[in-house]
């Protein structure tokens, strides 16, 4: 069963995607910039619902969520809290791609004892700078540049390989049907706000970032897999490769020819990966890697 939802969070209402009548719960989080649940999801999302009950919510102001909020990584823990209380179970297992995967991350450092396992997807919240933080700031700060670009991103197919190439390894080989969610999510009014507010809160003119849990990693108590893009030009694969280091119980997954949308650029690899991890799953079924579950294995990268 497929379908979707709202939940009423403080004075937000969340919009989500849901899948599956059964199985252990996992929420999935997206990302910022043109992002909701079903543009970074969408494959992730049917490929879960089998063996589990999944849960693609929409940040506020992202997708067909609305409220008045403060854009930082704060906001979105609590936005997450207030969302995993309206569901039945004690526990869940979390992903969370970018800046979804910093909230997820936030979330599980303040409450270890609801999350089953965790998935950080390029995630933001993992590193003090970001090298390419000055140019995004520039761009939200000049009026009515973002709107600008963002209509003309939208014009073809092709104008929107061209912006996706700065996220991306390799725009030329992306599947027209994920051009065509970016395009579609380019050409909804006002489909850029919340990134630009999150921007002004988030990023400095010097490339640091406000959001940074580095030095509270070794604390985390929760199973996590990290998974990374090695040819992510947004946020630096090493941010994830520390990280996996410095967390207890840890997994690495580094991603050959893959940018920094990992599940939309390489889909079937990157959910054959998620599935292997989440808990409670038939492993009949799994392909034939990993061999061996070891803290701080780092797969082989294919």
């Amino acid at each position: 069963m497929t379908g979707t939802g709202v939940a009423t969070i403080g004075d937000c209402r969340i919009a989500y995607r849901r899948a599956g009548t059964s199985g252990p719960p996992v929420v999935l989080c997206h990302g910022a910039g043109i992002d909701d649940a079903t543009v970074s999801w969408r494959h992730t999302i049917d490929a879960l619902a089998d063996d589990y009950r999944v849960y693609g919510i929409d940040w506020p102001e992202y997708g067909n969520s609305t409220g008045n909020v403060t854009h930082t990584i704060d906001t979105y823990v609590d936005v997450l809290e207030g969302f995993l209380e309206t569901l039945p179970d004690e526990r869940v297992s979390l992903a969370g791609i970018s800046m979804g995967g910093g909230a997820a991350l936030g979330y599980a450092l303040r409450n270890p004892d609801r999350v089953e396992q965790l998935a950080l997807v390029d995630s933001y919240g993992l590193g003090g700078r970001l090298p390419s933080a000055l140019s995004w700031k520039l761009f939200a700060q000049v009026p009515g540049l973002t709107e600008f670009g963002k209509i003309a991103a939208s014009v073809s197919n092709e104008t929107v390989r061209m912006v996706l190439d700065s996220l991306v390894a390799d725009s030329a080989a992306l599947p027209e049907p994920f051009v065509e969610d970016v395009r579609q999510k380019l050409m909804e009014p006002g489909s850029i706000k919340a990134f630009k507010a999150f921007q002004r809160n988030e990023l400095s003119m010097n490339g640091r970032v406000a959001t940074n849990f580095v030095d509270e990693l070794e604390s985390l108590s929760v199973p996590t897999l990290l998974v990374h893009g090695k040819r992510d030009p947004l946020v630096p694969v090493e941010w994830s490769v520390r990280a996996a280091d410095l967390i207890p119980d840890a997994e690495l997954d580094l991603v050959k020819n893959c940018g920094h949308w990992t599940p939309r650029e390489r889909p079937e690899r990157f959910n054959e990966s998620l599935l292997e991890w989440l808990p409670d799953y038939q492993r009949v079924r799994r392909p034939q890697y990993p061999k061996a579950r070891i803290p701080g294995l780092t797969r082989a990268s294919y």
